[in-house]
């Protein structure tokens, strides 16, 4: 039986994936933000779920909570970092406090709670980090700048900190879903003003869209929730995984496009070397 710990569980991918580790008989420790939601995913399956009442962007308070769970519940072998939210606005139209909040919850909240549960997970020398990413940190859209900016900053954070404790024993994953049927474009989206009108040709039909296909999107947060669990299951996890026929068809089209840039522009990217073979021997590649 695996501990998970899992932030966000009061809905969409935090819900889903709670509620598939609890169908696999594995306990599970949810976050939430108010009392009457602790009590319901407490009551969910008695003795294998706690909620916990933590908001990741109170820094202080999470290495007392990650304590606390790792000495009433047990270790935690699976820590998913799934509290976030998107914003929606161009880059102009939004501000620095809009920027801050999205940084705050989806980065900084995320790299704390990691920070918080990787002393244990080092002195056993197991556990498995899963932050969910999204296809929105690999590929960008107008009109989610500072989203895809968050994204793209836990895609690099998990990589890099997959390598530096692969040799103790702990897995680090990049989970990147597509569209699923969440709340996420819906009343989870934080939306900026519109103002300018230079962009009411491309933003007024892009949210208009985005509004539109919410809760009809093709990707099942159940299924997602089963993937999870049996990511969580493998010997030998990927560093990034990506979810949803539309992520890999999106992704894809992105690593196409960006190869055939570097390849139009091969020739002046190799002529800034010094050239000479010494120079050459202390290379990165």
């Amino acid at each position: 039986m695996k501990t998970w710990f899992i932030t966000g569980v009061s809905s969409g991918f935090g819900r889903a994936i709670a509620d598939a580790a609890l169908a696999a008989g594995d306990r599970v420790v949810g976050t939430l933000r108010g009392e009457e939601q602790q009590a319901a995913f407490t009551a969910l399956v008695p003795g294998r779920s706690f909620g916990i009442i933590l908001d990741v962007t109170d820094e202080p308070a999470i290495r007392p909570a990650i304590d606390r769970v790792e000495r009433e519940v047990g270790p935690i072998d699976v820590l998913v970092n799934n509290a976030g939210y998107g914003h929606e606005g161009t880059f102009e139209e939004s501000t620095m406090a809009d920027l801050r909040r999205q940084f705050e919850v989806n980065v900084f909240g995320a790299v704390a709670v990691a920070q918080a549960v990787l002393p244990a997970m080092r002195k056993r020398r197991a556990g498995h980090i899963i932050n969910i990413t999204s296809m929105g940190g690999l590929i960008t859209l107008p009109g989610l700048s500072f989203y895809h900016g968050s994204k793209f900053a836990l895609e690099g954070l998990s990589e890099a900190l997959g390598k530096e404790v692969k040799g103790l024993g702990i897995h680090v994953t990049a989970v990147a879903p597509g569209s699923f049927r969440t709340d996420w474009a819906g009343r989870s989206m934080n939306r900026a003003p519109r103002a300018i009108a230079d962009y009411d040709a491309l933003m007024d039909p892009i949210r208009e869209k985005r509004l539109a296909m919410s809760g009809k999107q093709i990707g099942n947060p159940a299924k997602l929730g089963e993937a999870v669990v049996k990511l969580v299951s493998s010997d030998n996890p990927p560093a990034h995984l990506l979810l949803g026929s539309d992520a890999r068809t999106l992704v894809d089209r992105k690593l196409a496009e960006l190869a055939a840039e570097y390849d139009a522009w091969d020739a002046l990217t190799r002529s800034t070397d010094f050239g000479d073979e010494s120079a050459a021997a202390n290379s990165w590649a």
